[in-house]
Order: structure tokens, then sequence, then C-alpha cells
């Protein structure tokens, strides 16, 4: 049986998003999955090929002015045309480290991904406001869930 493909895509600008971003990997690479192949990728290192290979997708963003980061939203727009029509259904989760509230970063992915056609597996997770440490936890158990997910054929 071949792997499934799990693609993490993840703006890391800071420490602390990098922690975010390896959290979510050490989730989806934990000895308790098999079978799913993860690569992790910047908004600016990944092609729409990428994309097309995938059985699976996480986004990672910081809030910027209200709205996702200029890396995923490049990333966005290199990837939409090419994909649309050809990724229909993909299943997708995404994390957004928000200093504020997160809602404008959580509609503008939405949009684009409903476009798209992307199936939603998880509620966004927003790690809003100051910084805190149960934000690591959260994303490798994102990780987690996106990659038993498609491991067991539920995604």
């Amino acid at each position: 049986m071949t792997d499934k493909q799990l693609l993490i895509v993840a703006h890391v600008p800071s420490p602390n998003t990098l922690r975010l971003r390896d959290a979510v990997v050490a989730g989806a690479t934990s000895a308790d999955i098999d079978g799913v192949a993860v690569a992790a990728r910047r908004p600016f290192d990944t092609s729409p090929e990428h994309v097309l290979a995938a059985d699976g997708v996480i986004l990672g963003t910081t809030e910027n002015l209200g709205y996702m980061s200029g890396a995923l939203k490049d990333f966005f727009d290199r990837c939409y045309y090419p994909c649309l029509e050809k990724t229909e259904g993909l299943p997708f989760a995404c994390y957004i480290r928000a200093g504020h509230d997160g809602t404008g970063t959580k509609r503008a992915i939405e949009s684009i991904t409903t476009g798209l056609r992307w199936r939603a597996v998880q509620e966004p997770l927003i790690c809003r406001g100051a910084w805190q440490e149960d934000f690591v936890q959260s994303c490798e158990e994102l990780g987690t869930l996106v990659a038993a997910g498609l491991e067991m054929g539920v995604f």
C-alpha cells in the first residue's frame, strides 16, 4: 500500500511559529501513525505540483493586519488556478497564530478553500492572543488528527 501524502504549508517567521509548525509535524509523524508521508514546506517553496500530489493539507499562518500572511497568500495566488477542479474535496485543516482574534484570517482562508472546493476536516485552530505554551500541544494534536484521518481513510 502506498503511503498517503500529507502536505504541511506553513509560514514560520519567528521561533514560536516554527515551534507550532514543528509540533504539527511531530503530531503527524508520531509513532501511532503509519502509512502517511509528511512533507513540511514554506509557502514560497510550495508549488502546484506539491498540492496535486497531496492527499491532505495543513495550512499554517500568522495573522497579519487581520489577514493571512503574505507568504500564504502568495502560495494561493500561484496554486489556485493550477489546482482548481483538480483538487476538489481535498481534506485540509489550518492553524492561525493570531495576535488579535484571527477572524479575518480564518474568513480569508475559508473563502479561498471554498473556491477550490477543499473540504475542511477540522475547525480552524486559532492560537489567539499572547503566546501560550498550550498552543504547541494543540498544534501537535491537529497534526495527529489529520494524519490519523488520512491513515484510516476517514478523510
